[in-house]
């Protein structure tokens, strides 16, 4: 259709908006052909689905900005927190506690004993100190003191995950830790494992920033379970000042030696150290899966069996002996690869003109982590929570980037759930179908290990030199 000011069939137009001369002004000309231009589009094909997807899409929109809100996220840890405390709170009401703590709850009832099977001392000193404040009111609340002092620590590290809601990434990836907390729930939030997560993030969250109170609250978390270690490699070779590191870790362990002193109990300081030694190719370990479907298989006389000294399922079969004891090498060497390979990526990147020190610490935490399972003969399924806090910070960092290891672990927590709670029972009894999940689960966690190690080497490699090539021009450099 022309507009009612286009040209007739002549050609030609009246002597309205002309010039002497008979040339009309430019602007006019500009406008008429601006009008021209919008009145011949030709006309769009009805939608008739249109008016119902736009009656439908403010709702979604308005639900995403609130619960992308800090309202919304808010609302989102208390459901996930009061749900739990309200479903564990039954085992107390029936005078239980759950899983891993009914054996705390006995250590600290009876003062943590030193000639007990399982030993208090499987742990870290300050491992027992959560027990310890979880057991000050008696052995009846025990449970519930637990829980709600696993859910002040989830709390602050989502309130630093976040910004405190003030910023967007942050809360994504505060809703994806809220999900994977409710995918492991009940191993977070009765295992000793649960409260050395919060812990870790908010360590981790200072990291090149904050190196000396980065490493202190990384010691902290160490001499409460030994896996935090495996970020504390990361951020001494990842930050400038790394007297800092070295700073921080030694204080707080002088700390904790002085107050081993302090109790008497300086003897059993490193008997964590020792007491792992003790142990077999764990059911669930990455690298007992051959002897787990020997086992389901009824091959080469496998067998699994509990191991009551340290209250733990083991596989035992042929060979089963060597590879146990060639595990931790095998850790030692991988660990001092991955420590290399930090190293080297910083390196890389200062020669390259891109030395980004934070993420660099992500992915090599995410690699050591992730190696202290894929190559530990132990296997617990509480183990899966220490990828919880690498990941989320990744994730708040650089949302594409870490969208790969975000969705392998979700796998990995729903796989797990499976495990335990719902069916050990039956995976512990040579049950094929958990077997297989076992094994898909196993599987995802080496994924998960070499995607980090592959994320190790693209920093390294990326980024373009900082001094051009000889001969090179201004355009090049």
């Amino acid at each position: 259709m022309l507009s009612a000011g286009s040209r007739g069939p002549a050609g030609r137009r009246g002597p309205a908006g002309r010039l002497a001369g008979g040339r009309e002004p430019r602007a006019a000309r500009r406008s008429v052909a601006r009008r021209t231009a919008i009145s011949i589009q030709p006309a769009r094909p009805a939608d008739k689905s249109q008016p119902a997807d736009e009656s439908r899409s403010p709702q979604p929109r308005r639900l995403i900005a609130w619960l992308l809100s800090p309202a919304g996220l808010l609302t989102g840890y208390l459901a996930v927190h009061l749900g739990y405390l309200a479903y564990l709170s039954i085992f107390v009401f029936q005078g239980q506690a759950f899983s891993d703590t009914n054996i705390y709850r006995a250590w600290a009832a009876a003062g943590f004993p030193q000639n007990v099977q399982p030993s208090p001392w499987v742990y870290p000193m300050v491992g027992l100190l959560p027990i310890w404040i979880s057991g000050l009111a008696g052995p009846g609340p025990f449970l519930i003191v637990w829980v709600v002092l696993t859910s002040l620590l989830n709390g602050a590290a989502l309130g630093i995950l976040s910004g405190w809601g003030r910023k967007a990434e942050g809360v994504r990836a505060g809703w994806w830790w809220l999900v994977f907390i409710t995918l492991m729930g009940l191993l977070g939030f009765a295992r000793v494992d649960g409260v050395t997560a919060p812990i870790v993030l908010m360590g981790l969250s200072l990291g090149v920033a904050s190196p000396f109170a980065a490493s202190a609250i990384l010691a902290f978390a160490t001499w409460m379970k030994i896996w935090p270690a495996a970020a504390l490699l990361p951020l001494f070779a990842v930050v400038r000042d790394r007297w800092k590191v070295i700073v921080g870790a030694a204080l707080v362990t002088a700390a904790v030696v002085a107050a081993a002193a302090a109790l008497g109990v300086l003897g059993h300081l490193l008997d964590f150290l020792t007491t792992q030694g003790s142990r077999g190719m764990q059911l669930e370990a990455t690298f007992t899966t051959p002897w787990l479907w020997m086992s389901v298989l009824g091959l080469g006389g496998a067998h699994m069996y509990m191991n009551t000294e340290i209250n733990s399922m083991q596989v035992d079969g042929p060979g089963s002996t060597v590879a146990s004891a060639l595990m931790q090498p095998l850790f030692v060497v991988v660990a001092a690869a991955i420590a290399g390979a930090i190293f080297w990526a910083l390196h890389e990147g200062k020669k390259r003109g891109h030395e980004d020190r934070s993420e660099l610490l992500l992915a090599g935490a995410l690699a050591m982590v992730s190696a202290f399972i894929v190559f530990n003969k132990v296997g617990s399924p509480q183990f899966m929570v220490w990828l919880g806090p690498v990941v989320a910070l990744g994730i708040a960092q650089d949302r594409a980037a870490w969208r790969v290891p975000a969705r392998l672990l979700l796998g990995i927590a729903v796989a797990t759930y499976f495990i335990y709670p719902l069916f050990y029972d039956a995976l512990s009894h040579n049950n094929p179908l958990m077997a297989l999940v076992l094994t898909v689960r196993n599987v995802l966690l080496v994924v998960l290990f070499v995607w980090s190690a592959i994320r190790l080497v693209r920093l390294g490699r990326r980024g373009a030199p900082a001094v051009p090539a000889p001969g090179s021009g201004s355009d090049a450099a």
